[in-house]
C-alpha cells in the first residue's frame, strides 16, 4: 500500500519537474532582458570625469578626484577603474560606490610618486549595475592627460606657511637665540621705553637734547646657493626616492625658506661636467625659475668633477656666500679625492657639506648577530657607520661644516644649520 501512495505521488509531480528548469530560465531570462533595458534605455546613463591638479609633487601624496552622477531614474551600484600611470605599479585601484537618482560624488584618492617627469593617465571605466545586479553596464570615458611631477612643492608650500605663521618648531625646526646685533644700521630714532639702552647713541643724544637709539635690521641679501650633486653616488633608493631626489627636494624648500629672509638664492648642479647654473637673485620669479630647472635634473653615472665646480663657484659667486653642497660619503676614500677641492671653497665661502646616513647600515649594526656570518655583516656596517662619524670629524678639522642626516629629515636639518648661521651672522 505505502509503495503505491509514493508511486503516484511521483507519477503526479513528474510532470512538474520536468517544466521547473523551463519555467526558471523563463523567469531569469524575464529578469535579465528587464535589467537590460533598465541599463540600456538611456544612452549615457553616467557620467565621470577625473579632478587632478595641474601638477604633481614628488615624494608627497598628491589628492585626485573622481567625479561621478547618476542620471538613471533608480539607485545604482558602480564599480569605478582610473588608468593611473604604469610607474605606480597599482593594478587593484577599484573603487565601489552607490549612486540615487540624480546623485553625483567626489571619490577622492591619494598618488605618491617618487620619480620626477611626465605621467600619462588613461581612461575611466565605469561599471554600472541596478538592484537586480544581473547585467553589468561599462562606460569608457577618454580622460587621458599627462601631469609632470616636479620637485615637492607641496613642502616647499608647508615650510613656507608655517614660516609665515611663526610655527616652523611644528616641523623641527629649532628656535635659535640671536646673538649681539645685526651688522646693518637702518636709522637713528628717539628712544621709547623698551629699547635696549646699549643702542643709545650719545653723539646724537648730547645734539638733540633727547635720547636718540641706533636702529638696526637683519642682514638681508646675502647669497645662498644650493649645489647639488648628480653622480652616481645619489643614485641610491631610500623609500622609493632617489637620494638626488632627496636633495633636490631640501633644495627648493631652503631657496624659498632664504627668499623669504630676503637672502638671494641660486643653484648649480654638477656630475663629470657642469649642469644647471642659476645665478643667486631674490625677484618673485626666482623660486619658479629653480623649481624650473630642477624639474629636468638626472642622475648620471660618472664621478664629480670638483675641480670644475671649484672653477665655477669663484668665476659665479662674486662675493662670500653661504654654500650647501648636497653629496654623499661611503667612506673615507670617496672623501679624500674631494677634500683638496671643498678646502679650496670653504678659503672663499662659508661652506656646509650635506651628505647622508645608510639607515639600513645602521639597522644591520643593531641586530644581534647569531651566526658567524652574521657577525662579518655586523662588523662590516659598524666600520661604515663610523667612517660617517670620521667623515664629519675631518671636515670640522679643515673648517668646513657638516650635516650628517638621515634622508627624511635631511630638509628639516638643513634649514635648522641655515636659520642657526644666520642667527649667529656667520653668513
Amino acid at each position: 500500500m505505502g509503495g503505491a501512495v509514493v508511486f503516484f505521488t511521483f507519477s503526479f509531480f513528474l510532470p512538474w519537474l520536468g517544466i521547473l528548469p523551463q519555467l526558471f530560465f523563463w523567469v531569469v531570462a524575464i529578469l535579465v532582458l528587464i535589467d537590460l533595458l533598465m541599463l540600456y534605455h538611456l544612452g549615457k546613463g553616467v557620467f565621470a570625469r577625473r579632478h587632478a591638479p595641474e601638477r604633481l609633487s614628488n615624494g608627497d601624496d598628491n589628492e585626485l578626484g573622481i567625479y561621478i552622477e547618476n542620471l538613471y531614474p533608480f539607485d545604482i551600484n558602480v564599480g569605478i577603474i582610473d588608468e593611473i600611470p604604469f610607474q605606480f605599479q597599482k593594478r587593484d585601484l577599484w573603487f565601489r560606490s552607490n549612486l540615487k537618482p540624480q546623485q553625483h560624488k567626489l571619490i577622492n584618492y591619494l598618488l605618491r610618486p617618487t620619480k620626477r617627469g611626465e605621467y600619462e593617465f588613461g581612461a575611466i571605466r565605469v561599471f554600472v549595475s541596478s538592484g537586480l545586479g544581473l547585467i553589468r553596464r561599462r562606460y569608457n570615458f577618454d580622460q587621458a592627460e599627462t601631469l609632470p611631477v616636479y620637485p615637492s612643492f607641496l613642502q616647499m608650500r608647508k615650510y613656507e606657511l608655517m614660516a609665515v605663521s611663526n610655527r616652523l618648531t611644528d616641523v623641527g625646526i629649532k628656535k635659535v637665540r640671536r646673538l649681539g646685533h645685526s651688522l646693518e644700521f637702518e636709522q637713528v630714532k628717539n628712544y621709547v621705553a623698551g629699547d635696549d639702552y646699549r643702542t643709545i647713541n650719545w653723539k646724537a643724544t648730547a645734539r638733540q637734547g633727547n635720547l636718540m637709539t641706533n636702529l638696526y635690521t637683519d642682514e638681508k641679501s646675502q647669497h645662498v646657493y644650493c649645489v647639488i650633486d648628480k653622480s652616481r653616488t645619489m643614485k641610491m633608493p631610500f623609500e622609493g626616492l632617489s637620494l638626488l631626489d632627496y636633495a633636490i627636494n631640501a633644495s627648493l624648500v631652503l631657496s624659498n625658506v632664504a627668499l623669504l629672509k630676503e637672502d638671494k638664492a641660486g643653484l648649480i648642479t654638477l656630475a663629470e661636467k657642469i649642469g644647471a647654473v642659476v645665478p643667486a637673485d631674490k625677484k618673485a620669479v626666482q623660486i619658479n625659475r629653480i623649481l624650473e630647472v630642477l624639474y629636468k635634473e638626472k642622475t648620471r653615472y660618472l664621478e664629480s668633477n670638483m675641480e670644475l665646480l671649484y672653477v665655477t663657484i669663484r668665476k659665479v659667486l662674486k662675493q662670500r656666500s653661504l654654500v650647501v653642497f648636497f653629496t654623499n660619503f661611503e667612506s673615507m676614500s670617496a672623501l679624500e679625492r674631494q677634500l683638496p677641492f671643498l678646502k679650496r671653497i670653504a678659503r672663499f665661502h662659508l661652506l656646509i657639506v650635506v651628505f647622508f646616513e645608510n639607515t639600513e647600515l645602521q639597522k644591520l649594526s643593531e641586530e644581534p648577530a647569531t651566526t658567524v656570518e652574521d657577525i662579518y655583516i655586523k662588523t662590516i656596517a659598524e666600520k661604515f657607520a663610523y667612517d660617517k662619524k670620521l667623515i664629519v670629524k675631518e671636515l670640522a678639522k679643515h673648517g668646513i661644516q657638516s650635516i650628517l642626516s638621515t634622508p627624511q629629515n635631511l630638509t628639516v636639518n638643513t634649514i635648522n644649520r641655515y636659520l642657526e648661521l644666520k642667527a649667529r651672522q656667520s653668513i
